[in-house]
């Protein structure tokens, strides 16, 4: 791994990597009923559904998922007022009051200071610009499933963010990719012969939560277990 200053753009998965969707999710599970099953059995039921709608619908923003998403999950963990056939689920309706995590806002102050800062989310603009608002509005671009038509891990969402750096002069080998998540973008940012940063928030505990799972693990250039860590790194 090269020296990290030698970069001048970052792009970022937002949900899981700097939006705690985890928390997110329980929280609204839990609102519902607060004594089902435990928090890892419905953030792996969630990973499961997410990774067959993905399969299902590929073209459609993860925001919009949300909804047959707690379709499933309504069913796998028995909890009826999570389904969304009546309109926006309570978990799409929830996006917006996603938290942070604690360390990303300030992490990405930091970081905006010496790179170009760029998102690269499946979610939709809107909920793009909710959760941008929640971190301080740090980016200077973004893509978003709805403007390309697909989700990542295709390869067409990480060449947008790509042709839009290229468009102010920064290429392919000075971006570096940061995620959390190895099935969505850790594998695929790679193939595509970007270097890649793993902030594998969920590095103190088994399995990959509220995240299909890949079919391989990818060995990153920079592996971490937070953004405050990224800026270490920098530093």
């Amino acid at each position: 791994m090269r020296d990290l200053t030698a970069f001048r753009a970052l792009t970022f998965d937002v949900v899981g990597t700097l939006i705690d969707f985890e928390t997110g999710i329980l929280r609204c599970v839990r609102s519902m009923d607060p004594q089902g099953p435990d928090d890892e059995a419905v953030l792996a039921a969630f990973g499961a559904a997410e990774g067959v709608q993905q399969e299902l619908t590929p073209e459609m923003p993860f925001t919009a998922m949300l909804d047959p998403i707690s379709v499933r999950l309504a069913e796998t963990l028995g909890i009826p007022e999570l389904d969304g056939r009546g309109g926006p689920s309570p978990l799409r309706r929830s996006i917006g009051s996603w938290p942070a995590f604690p360390d990303s806002a300030e992490a990405l102050r930091t970081l905006g200071e010496r790179y170009l800062l760029v998102a690269v989310t499946n979610a939709d603009r809107e909920a793009l610009d909710a959760m941008a608002a929640t971190l301080g509005e740090p980016f200077a671009d973004g893509v978003t499933v709805d403007e390309v038509g697909v989700n990542k891990p295709d390869p067409r969402m990480f060449e947008a963010g790509l042709a839009k750096l290229a468009s102010v002069g920064v290429g392919r080998d000075e971006v570096l990719h940061v995620a959390q998540s190895q099935y969505h973008d850790i594998g695929a940012a790679k193939r595509l012969g970007l270097a890649t940063c793993w902030v594998e928030r969920r590095r103190d505990r088994a399995g990959y939560g509220a995240t299909p799972g890949p079919s391989t693990l990818t060995e990153p250039d920079l592996h971490v277990g937070s953004m405050a860590e990224v800026v270490t790194a920098v530093a």
